[in-house]
């Protein structure tokens, strides 16, 4: 199974957040305030933060921003996953994604139903690359933000952990544009 590799030496990355919401302000953004908080404690910057409305054009505008500042390494959302008529955060993102990340969805599913059962079937948690920056798309409640940092991120935003993760891979995620389209 997976192990910290003490040999290796902790990565620090940039990671902003943003809260899609039609009600929430900074004051009152728990979820948000959840990311920011196991962002700082893993040892990682916080590069960017922001509240946008359940808009698409918002939400894809803010995340493009975000993912084509060089200085951004992760965007990670937070709100409007679910089914209703303004849930569209996925709606938003996928247009914007280079790769989907499947697996992302699948193992927050998994350690969602340990907690919550088949409610969460209610969310539409996803994953991506986009401008060779990950993307993750959570659901809006801070259990859901704690259950994906500490059972997946935490550990594929950390460098030493083995036998794989996000950061040894994020100097290739442009490789295709470096050596050119591959037609």
């Amino acid at each position: 199974m997976s192990k910290i590799a003490e040999t290796r030496e902790f990565i620090p990355i940039s990671i902003a957040v943003l809260t899609v919401s039609d009600t929430r302000t900074m004051v009152d953004d728990k979820s948000g305030d959840t990311l920011v908080a196991r962002i700082a404690e893993a040892g990682h910057r916080l590069g960017a933060r922001a509240i946008v409305p359940d808009d698409k054009e918002r939400i894809a505008g803010q995340v493009r921003e975000w993912t084509l500042d060089p200085e951004i390494d992760v965007v990670i959302t937070t709100g409007g996953t679910g089914f209703t008529g303004r849930d569209v955060t996925p709606e938003a993102l996928a247009p914007l994604f280079d790769k989907k990340m499947d697996g992302f969805s699948e193992v927050f599913h998994r350690i969602s139903y340990d907690k919550i059962g088949t409610s969460t079937i209610q969310s539409r948690a996803t994953g991506g690359v986009a401008n060779a920056t990950f993307i993750f798309v959570l659901p809006g409640s801070p259990g859901a933000c704690k259950d994906a940092w500490d059972g997946i991120l935490k550990a594929q935003l950390d460098y030493r952990h083995m036998p794989c993760n996000f950061i040894e891979i994020m100097p290739r995620l442009d490789e295709h544009l470096r050596r050119g389209s591959g037609k």
